[in-house]
């Protein structure tokens, strides 16, 4: 049963209305509050078809004000400049041994897991406890990397990594709800503008489909995406 201050957002939206960007982040936070900071994501529907390996759309993109969450960061690394850099860039959890027993264990208590090529001869065989978290390095996103202490910074700075899942959607944090209106608008167009680039050649027809904003308690409000595909292509 929903919660009386989320049926009192519903009659604040109109769930059959595609909405202007900077419309549905004002009506984002016109709903009513709640007593913490909510992340505010968008859902994003693809023309693309998951089961094709040609097909897969990944990437990452830094937001340029960031997500708004404290992003916790463990680096694989054995010893020497790599694991040095990591340390002075910030990264709460640094290592190499003691990292694989404890993640072997089940521990994944850190939001971003980053490492060294050397040390992914290792790492790759926690794929049954990072894998299904979303939270192995991969080249393609940045996180298999020598220059730790830049992917630490990056991660931290805002980057988020955007993914679909097996029904061609991505959900993608863009913010806090208390992030300025505009700054919402910027980390939502930074976005969409990634996505679209990351667009595979094999890929027929629309790409971008729909386009919803919500809040972590929030209803969920649907974009007017033509508009918004016009920006970023001109």
């Amino acid at each position: 049963m929903s919660s009386k201050r989320y049926r009192k957002a519903l009659e604040m939206v109109d769930l059959g209305k595609r909405y202007a960007l900077d419309e549905a982040i004002q009506v984002l936070k016109q709903f009513p509050a709640t007593q913490f900071d909510q992340t505010v994501e968008i859902a994003v529907k693809l023309g693309v078809d998951p089961r094709q390996s040609d097909q897969m759309v990944r990437g990452t993109v830094p937001l340029p004000h960031g997500s708004g969450k404290n992003v916790r960061v463990l680096v694989f690394a054995k010893g020497g400049e790599a694991e040095q850099a990591a340390k002075d860039a910030g990264a709460e959890h640094v290592g190499f041994d003691e990292y694989i027993k404890k993640c072997n264990e089940g521990w994944v208590d850190f939001d971003v897991a980053i490492s060294t090529p050397e040390a992914m001869a290792e790492v790759r065989k926690l794929g049954r406890v990072l894998g299904p978290r979303g939270l192995m390095p991969n080249p393609k996103t940045g996180t298999v990397t020598e220059d730790t202490g830049k992917a630490v910074n990056e991660v931290k700075a805002g980057r988020v990594e955007f993914k679909i899942d097996k029904t061609a959607n991505m959900h993608v944090p863009v913010g806090k709800i208390s992030f300025d209106a505009d700054k919402l608008s910027e980390n939502v167009m930074a976005l969409l503008d990634a996505v679209s680039k990351a667009r595979p050649s094999s890929a027929k027809g629309n790409f971008i489909i729909t386009c919803t904003l919500t809040a972590t308690m929030s209803p969920p409000v649907h974009l007017d995406i033509k508009p918004i595909l016009q920006q970023i292509a001109a």
